[in-house]
């Protein structure tokens, strides 16, 4: 019997949430809707352009994001991921504690050094804007892999953040072959068309000889393609992965099994910040996977916890309201 239904690795970062115009956007010389890279004097020059505004701080990471968002609906999540020893590291630890997710961090001494961030930028039109210091997490590597963990999942889940990291694609992708190894079911995201850009080769060694899951949004899934032929992307898509989800924001979700495909509408809210949509779908989506539902329900919990998401600031929701979207899920469902 499976011990935890998700198994992630990925990046710790403690997000930093903004609210900012397009032009001290456009004033701080960030890449809109995509995530950027930054070094210690890149984050200091972009810290005096927000000096003044209100922040918002929660637990972050793409990964991260999706095990909470597991967790928060009643499943059980291991997440493996390096903090250093300081002030945002201990945040970090205790709120994915505080969410009921099981982690690496708990049996391994954090080292010194300044544990990831992100600062989130949100427009007017609802889109994030992410620039990201990579800190200790850039040395995640796989010591913070528990295999005897990974073999007593139903699925692990892989972040295409760690594309870009050397020493953490090593170990997302030595994660995988224990998985496979042990027939646990695989999955992916692709994050961000930069890692597409800038990292495909090593999104190709997560993907291998192919996933049971991917996740793309429609830009990441028309970047990877080199097309906007959503006949010609499904094409391509479901040659990597048995269940394919490709989300469309307002035009809901596409979730294609080979020559099948499933096209479940969202649900209407008004987007206020799509920071965590990505991550919150996939939470939902393969929550739903492990509970017994079948993936057009769960893609239709995945639409409904995303499109809560987005109707507010902020990149997750509290264990009660997913409790709530849960129960009325079912409700709706019965």
């Amino acid at each position: 019997m499976s011990h935890y239904h998700l198994y992630a690795i990925g990046n710790a970062l403690v997000d930093t949430e903004y609210e900012v115009s397009d032009e001290l956007l456009n004033a701080m010389g960030v890449s809109k809707r995509h995530m950027t890279l930054i070094d210690t004097p890149q984050r200091a020059e972009l810290l005096t352009h927000v000096q003044g505004l209100h922040a918002r701080r929660t637990g972050g990471g793409s990964a991260g994001n999706t095990v909470v968002a597991l967790a928060q609906l009643g499943g059980k999540a291991f997440y493996s991921c390096r903090v250093a020893d300081d002030e945002l590291g201990a945040f970090y630890s205790q709120d994915l504690q505080a969410n009921g997710v099981t982690t690496n961090l708990t049996h391994t001494q954090a080292q010194e050094g300044q544990t990831g961030s992100c600062m989130v930028l949100v427009t007017p039109d609802a889109e994030r804007s992410m620039c990201t210091f990579l800190g200790a997490t850039s040395q995640l590597d796989a010591s913070a892999l528990h295999p005897q963990d990974i073999a007593k999942s139903k699925i692990y889940y892989m972040e295409g953040y760690l594309a870009a990291s050397p020493s953490g694609l090593e170990a997302a992708v030595q994660g995988r072959q224990i998985a496979t190894e042990h027939k646990v079911a695989t999955a992916l995201t692709l994050s961000d068309v930069s890692m597409i850009n800038f990292c495909r080769a090593g999104l190709e060694a997560m993907v291998g000889d192919g996933l049971d899951y991917l996740f793309a949004n429609e830009e990441e899934a028309q970047t990877w393609c080199g097309s906007t032929d959503l006949d010609v992307i499904i094409g391509q898509l479901s040659a990597l992965a048995k269940t394919v989800c490709l989300t469309r924001g307002p035009k809901g979700c596409i979730v294609v099994q080979g020559q099948h495909r499933i096209e479940v509408p969202a649900v209407p809210t008004k987007a206020v910040d799509t920071n965590g949509a990505g991550d919150m779908f996939a939470g939902a989506f393969l929550f739903g996977i492990t509970h017994g539902q079948s993936p057009a329900q769960a893609a239709a919990l995945a639409n409904r916890a995303a499109a809560a998401v987005v109707s507010q600031h902020g990149n997750r929701l509290t264990q009660a309201q997913m409790q709530a979207i849960y129960a009325e899920f079912q409700k709706a469902s019965s």
